[in-house]
């Protein structure tokens, strides 16, 4: 039975994911580095530590990744956080699992600061049983690091007992990393061919769907374990 699910934020929770990938092309180009959108977009959902060397050769990111990462979180906070919102009926989906006796936990590559900021956005963060986010560990997704902090504050739950929800291939990857499966959403501008690629173990629209056919997607299932 599942006891938790663990949610993403960008792109999953809060419509964002265009902002990020603005955010970065604008970051590179600050540094005379030149990025195109669709190659930024298809990173999105890692953190900096491992979406820079996605993107750049080695020499570079030794050189410049640290000035990057800082000078992006500065730009996003200033220019684009306050234009991020929540999608449609994240509370309404919240209160359902809560109902049910299902904790929640946030569980998100990005910084606590704009966790938190997302947090108060949602404006339910009485139904959160806990967060985490990039402050919390040494790696972003794809690592499973966030994912198995996030599982360790629900505690004694075990892998098998809980689900992520995610919206990226990354964050599929992640939990299947830590011995969980994911249910992905299309609502960050993955296609089904990659979300599919990386093991999603189910695919729905968003969070409308997701209450939609509640509790349909609750049903368990053996978790997908990643090669080592």
């Amino acid at each position: 039975m599942i006891g938790a699910i663990l949610f993403d934020v960008d792109g999953t929770l809060i419509d964002s994911n265009e902002l990020h990938t603005s955010a970065w092309q604008q970051a590179f180009r600050h540094f005379g580095l030149t990025v195109p959108l669709g190659a930024i977009r298809q990173q999105i959902g890692k953190g900096g530590d491992n979406l820079i060397p996605s993107l750049l050769d080695s020499e570079t990111v030794e050189r410049l990744q640290a000035d990057i990462e800082c000078f992006r979180g500065d730009l996003f906070k200033r220019d684009y956080l306050e234009k991020c919102r929540p999608f449609p009926r994240v509370c309404d989906l919240f209160r359902l699992l809560d109902e049910a006796g299902i904790k929640i936990v946030l569980a998100t590559s990005a910084k606590s600061a704009e966790l938190d900021f997302h947090v108060e956005r949602i404006g339910c963060g009485d139904l959160l049983t806990a967060t985490t986010s990039k402050d919390d560990v040494e790696h972003s997704k794809p690592c499973p690091d966030i994912f198995e902090a996030a599982l360790a504050k629900v505690a004694p739950l075990r892998p098998d007992q809980v689900l992520v929800v995610g919206d990226t291939p990354w964050d599929v990857k992640a939990a299947a990393r830590g011995g969980m499966k994911t249910i992905a959403v299309r609502s960050g501008g993955f296609s089904d061919e990659d979300l599919n690629a990386a093991g999603a173990a189910a695919i729905y629209d968003g969070i409308e769907e997701l209450i939609a056919r509640f509790p349909e997607w609750l049903g368990t299932g053996q978790p997908r374990v990643a090669a080592a």
